[in-house]
């Protein structure tokens, strides 16, 4: 992991670093479109960009997210900073499960799922060993239940 991606898991666990990290989604955003998904996140951890339908409007909306591998799925989690509310990508996925995720340049079809029980303990810790900001992402989200998804791939034909 370079300094830059450590100096950032230090300092994830401030309020701070919440704000300032989403006024650089948008030029994460415009990094991730103009290097075809081979890069997000600034390189700073393992990230895609999910695209899901929009609930409401039925147009694709991407975001960059943070993930964690899981055999050949990937774990992402509605974690919005630590805000209130849920993310929109997430409330996206539940109304409608298929997605696409772009991983290094490299877009798959996926099919979300919603872990709980044990399967959503365990994907918590495989996410905080990788972001361990997310501990304090709970506490600040005020009881929120935080959604933890498993996006495996899906044999359906990229649009």
């Amino acid at each position: 992991m370079s300094a830059l991606g450590r100096l950032a898991r230090r300092l994830g666990h401030r309020r701070s670093f919440a704000t300032v990290a989403r006024l650089v989604v948008p030029v994460d955003r415009l990094v991730g479109r103009l290097t075809r998904g081979r890069v997000v996140a600034l390189g700073l951890a393992p990230s895609l960009i999910i695209t899901t339908t929009g609930r409401r409007s039925g147009r694709p909306r991407s975001n960059p997210l943070l993930y964690v591998p899981d055999g050949d799925a990937y774990v992402v989690i509605g974690s919005n900073w630590g805000g209130p509310n849920q993310p929109a990508w997430a409330l996206n996925l539940a109304a409608d499960p298929a997605a696409t995720v772009t991983v290094r340049g490299t877009r798959v079809p996926v099919r979300a799922r919603l872990a709980t029980g044990a399967e959503r303990d365990r994907l918590w810790e495989l996410l905080v060993t990788e972001w361990p900001p997310y501990r304090s992402y709970v506490e600040r989200a005020g009881g929120r239940d935080i959604r933890i998804f498993r996006l495996e791939p899906d044999a359906r034909p990229v649009g």
